[in-house]
């Protein structure tokens, strides 16, 4: 008896609990929404949730507030958000490492396709090969593969850091062109550009929001985009699948996940805020200034999009045993 006394309880609780959070969503938002960035400021990801927020928050008539958490490839920040209230009051911009990490930690204290409720994909930064002309006699992709292919293991590439979407980008192209290259890793994608820069380096994927002012005065030579499509922002410049790797793609993305049960009819404005949001001129100029091109899309589509580039990476990181340091 008093087992089925308990259970009356729960069950009792878990309705006032869905009826608080249903009158809850009806009126939402009713206070600031604090919008959690898991990487330091100034970056793509940093300028894209502050240029979105601005516009969301005009629509749906209240602020919303960046708050950068970073560390640990961004789990640190996401761990936050997965334990947060699921109020719609809380919500996060993330990046590839949703998809990369699993395979990357083993003391993950989140699964990023349980403990998050999907809301949009908002854009895509694709990456770009860049080396140094003044030390690097290179013209294209063709160039890069032959060269690597006649002096195994003496060619460098940088990277911002391991299990980043700059050195996932070189582990594929290592690997769908069978060469033999040395990953050297930074802190950051400045430290690497500057080395890159001075010749300790000879090549990396670097995005085009940091490598297009280096490429416009000619100290990089833009060489390939990693992306299916080619870029607005370097129109002449082919995909890398274009310049001799056919099938090759990685695309960058940056999506805006909530907390698992946050209610339906919560992330529905949300992603419709969204999506007005990157519909707005302003909000599309400010995007192209970074390399930035808006995507959109359903929360389903989101969700499928994070499970396929899961299994993707995993697959990557086993192949070319990526761990951290």
């Amino acid at each position: 008896m008093m087992f089925k006394h308990r259970l009356a309880r729960l069950a009792s609780g878990l309705a006032l609990c869905g009826a608080t959070l249903a009158a809850q969503a009806a009126g939402y938002p009713e206070r600031p929404v604090k919008w959690v960035v898991p990487f330091p400021p100034g970056g793509a990801m940093d300028s894209i949730a502050r240029t979105l927020g601005e516009a969301m928050g005009r629509e749906l008539g209240t602020s919303f507030i960046v708050e950068n958490r970073a560390g640990a490839g961004g789990n640190i920040g996401a761990a936050t958000v997965a334990r947060a209230a699921p109020d719609g009051y809380t919500i996060m911009i993330a990046a590839n490492g949703m998809a990369v990490n699993p395979a990357l930690y083993r003391d993950m204290t989140y699964d990023p396709q349980k403990d998050f409720a999907p809301i949009s994909l908002l854009a895509v930064v694709p990456n770009v090969l860049v080396t140094n002309p003044a030390r690097n006699d290179v013209s294209s992709v063709q160039d890069v593969i032959a060269k690597a292919r006649a002096k195994p293991g003496h060619y460098s590439y940088a990277s911002a850091g391991v299990g980043t979407s700059i050195h996932l980008a070189g582990e594929l192209f290592v690997s769908r062109a069978q060469i033999d290259m040395l990953h050297v890793p930074y802190k950051g994608s400045g430290p690497a550009i500057a080395d890159l820069l001075g010749g300790q380096v000879d090549y990396m994927f670097d995005s085009i929001t940091s490598a297009k002012p280096h490429i416009q005065s000619g100290k990089l030579r833009a060489l390939a985009v990693t992306t299916a499509k080619r870029s607005s922002a370097l129109p002449d410049v082919p995909t890398v699948a274009e310049a001799g790797l056919p099938g090759y793609e990685l695309m960058p993305w940056f999506a805006a996940f909530a907390p698992a049960g946050t209610p339906p009819e919560v992330i529905a404005r949300l992603n419709d805020a969204m999506r007005q949001a990157l519909a707005d001129p302003k909000v599309k100029s400010t995007l192209d200034s970074i390399g930035a091109e808006p995507i959109g899309g359903s929360p389903d589509a989101l969700r499928d999009h994070l499970a396929k580039e899961t299994a993707q990476w995993a697959a990557l990181v086993k192949e070319r045993n990526i761990k951290i340091q």
